[in-house]
């Protein structure tokens, strides 16, 4: 089997190929970003692709997207973020799996192997969040990435100001970005924006 790595951190690949090769006896390719990624997938058949949800450029679930519409591959989602918010979003946009980088090594390798068996895996404590989750907060899945940012920003304590700095925008348009998630939740007020992020598992 062929698996591809794409995580733009050199370090992390380094160890998720370590891991991947003690387990078994699957070639293992790497990519630091989309463009990588769909130039090998281009070149070679792919069983398994193991994408990280944060890359610089292309973001993951929109590299995901073009993969899966290119070539017949499964996607596991490897992330940062354990909130079930984000696995939602990426099972719904096509992954066959998702496992944070919390998560023991060995059910990462549970999840490879479910995964190119043809089946689907979600880590254990991730897969009990989005139950309980039930229909709660399905209002915030509307919400873009970059919106879900922003509430997470918002929930974490900062100032708009704050937001569009470390956004790379200006400040019109964080504060345009807030009035739209606030019209597409259907509150007035901040508070409750952070209210709803800390429900929803973003904060």
């Amino acid at each position: 089997m062929n698996i591809l790595l794409v995580d733009d951190h050199a370090i992390v690949r380094a160890g998720l190929r370590r891991l991947l090769e003690a387990s078994s006896s699957d070639k293992v390719f790497e990519a630091q970003d989309g463009g990588e990624a769909l130039a090998m997938i281009a070149g070679r058949a792919i069983d398994l692709v193991i994408l990280d949800l944060n890359l610089p450029g292309l973001g993951g679930v929109e590299l995901m997207r073009r993969i899966l519409a290119v070539a017949r591959t499964r996607v596991l989602i490897l992330s940062m973020h354990a909130e079930p918010l984000y696995a939602a979003r990426a099972l719904e946009a096509g992954a066959s799996g998702y496992v944070s980088k919390n998560a023991a090594p060995e059910e990462l390798l549970t999840a490879v192997r479910r995964v190119l068996g043809g089946g689907r895996y979600v880590e254990a404590e991730i897969a009990q969040a989005l139950a309980w989750r039930g229909g709660n907060d399905q209002s915030v899945d509307q919400l873009t990435p970059r919106e879900i940012e922003i509430m997470r920003l918002l929930a974490g304590g900062k100032s708009l100001s704050e937001i569009a700095a470390e956004l790379g925008v200006a400040y019109k348009t964080a504060a345009n970005l807030c009035s739209q998630i606030k019209s597409k939740l259907g509150v007035a007020r901040t508070a409750d924006l952070v209210r709803l992020a800390i429900e929803a598992g973003v904060a």
